[in-house]
C-alpha cells in the first residue's frame, strides 16, 4: 500500500523554537515505527536548522533563497525526493519572518496535488517573551506586525518553552497548547491533534498588504556564514562556541544592533552543538553533544536575523571571526536585507476539499 505522507507546517517567529520541537515529534513519531522527513526553508544557504537535522540523522531537504511561498517549485521537489523515503509525516519549518502561508502554501496543496499529500493543520509557535513584548507594545513595530498576522491564520496556536515560563499569560486569543521541547510536555497532545483532529487546514486567509510585508521583512538584516576552522588549541564544540557567541553578542550590542535570533552550530568528529538567543544578552540553550572531545578542525555556521544594517551586522561578525585564534577558512557569508515576497501562487478563497 502506497504512502501519502502528511506535511505538517510549524511556522512561527524567529526563536520560537520550531525546529527543537520538530525534532522532539520527529524522535517520538520514529519510536512509534513512523518514517520521518524534514523541509527546511531559509532566504539563503548554509542553514543551522539544516546542519543539525542531519546530524541527528533525518532525512532533509532545504528550500533557500526565498520562503515558501516564493519556492513553492522547489518545496514540492524536496516534498518529492522525500517521498522516496516512504515517509509518513514531512514536518516542514518555513522561514519565521513569513505570513500568508495559508494563500500561498497549503490552498495550492490542496488544489493541485492532493493525490501526492495531505496536509495537516498549520501550526504557530508563539515564544513566550516575545508574546509578552508585543502584548506590552515593547516590540519593534515591524516584528509587532509580522508575529500578529501569523497568529490570524493558525489553525492551531502553541505556546512554547512551558518548562521555562510555567505560568499562562492572559492572551488577547485562543490558545491550543502550552509545550515545551525539552521537557516534552504537551508534545504529545499536540501531535495527535495535528495528525489526527478534524480541524481544517489552512481554513483561514489574510488579507494581507504586501507592501506593508515587504517592508516588515526588509527591516531585519540576515547573514548566515559558514566556516571550516582549525584552532592553535584543541577545544570542543562546547568550549568554542559558548565564548564564540558571548563575543557576537557583545560585539553586536556594541553597535546597537538588536538581535532578533542569533543561532551556531558548530560539528567537529566527535559530535556537534548548537546553541541559540533570541535577544542581546539572552541566555544560550546548548543542545547537541555537550561533552565531546577537544579537536582542532570545527566546522563553524552562523545564522543571524537582527535588526540593524546588513553591512553593519557582516562587518561585525567579520571583526569577531578575524579573532577567532587558528586559521578561519571562509567558505560562505552573506550578508542582506530580504527581498519583497511575490509567491508563486495566491489563493483567495480557501479550497474545498471533499
Amino acid at each position: 500500500m502506497v504512502t501519502i505522507p502528511k506535511i505538517v507546517f510549524v511556522g512561527g517567529f524567529l526563536g520560537a523554537g520550531k525546529t527543537t520541537l520538530i525534532l522532539r515529534a520527529a524522535r517520538e513519531l520514529e519510536s512509534r515505527g513512523q518514517r520521518v522527513a524534514l523541509i527546511v526553508n531559509d532566504q539563503d544557504s548554509e542553514l543551522v536548522d539544516t546542519k543539525r537535522a542531519r546530524a541527528e540523522r533525518f532525512a532533509t531537504g532545504e528550500v533557500a533563497g526565498g520562503c515558501f511561498c516564493c519556492r513553492f517549485s522547489d518545496l514540492l521537489d524536496r516534498a518529492k525526493e522525500l517521498s522516496a523515503h516512504s515517509p509518513h509525516v514531512i514536518f516542514a519549518e518555513p522561514v519565521g519572518s513569513c505570513i500568508d502561508l495559508s494563500a500561498t502554501i497549503l490552498q495550492p496543496f490542496h488544489a493541485f496535488h492532493r493525490d501526492l499529500f495531505a496536509t495537516a493543520p498549520l501550526t504557530v509557535l508563539l515564544d513566550p517573551q516575545l508574546t509578552q513584548e508585543v502584548l506590552n507594545g515593547e516590540a519593534a513595530p515591524e516584528i509587532a506586525y509580522l508575529f500578529q498576522q501569523q497568529i490570524r491564520e493558525a489553525d492551531i496556536v502553541c505556546l512554547t518553552k512551558a518548562d521555562l515560563y510555567p505560568l499562562t499569560p492572559q492572551l488577547p486569543f485562543p490558545l491550543d497548547f502550552r509545550i515545551s521541547s525539552r521537557s516534552g510536555i504537551g508534545v504529545s497532545s499536540w501531535l495527535e491533534e495535528v495528525l489526527g483532529g478534524r480541524r481544517v487546514a489552512g481554513a483561514r486567509l489574510l488579507d494581507v498588504d504586501y507592501e506593508q510585508y515587504a517592508a516588515a521583512e526588509a527591516a531585519l538584516g540576515w547573514l548566515n556564514v559558514h566556516a571550516a576552522i582549525r584552532l592553535d588549541l584543541p577545544t570542543s564544540p562546547a568550549g568554542f562556541v559558548g565564548p564564540l557567541l558571548d563575543k557576537l553578542d557583545g560585539a553586536l550590542s556594541d553597535e546597537d544592533i538588536r538581535i532578533v535570533h542569533l543561532k551556531l552550530f558548530d560539528q567537529t568528529w566527535h559530535g556537534y552543538v548548537m546553541a541559540s538567543i533570541r535577544a542581546n544578552g539572552g541566555e544560550p540553550d546548548p543542545q547537541g553533544d555537550l561533552i565531546a572531545d577537544p579537536t582542532t578542525d570545527h566546522q563553524l555556521a552562523i545564522n543571524l536575523r537582527a535588526l540593524g544594517d546588513a553591512a553593519l551586522l557582516r562587518r561585525v561578525v567579520e571583526r569577531v571571526l578575524s579573532e577567532i585564534p587558528g586559521c578561519v577558512d571562509v567558505r560562505h557569508f552573506r550578508a542582506f536585507h530580504p527581498m519583497p515576497p511575490k509567491p508563486e501562487h495566491r489563493f483567495a478563497s480557501v479550497v474545498k476539499i471533499l
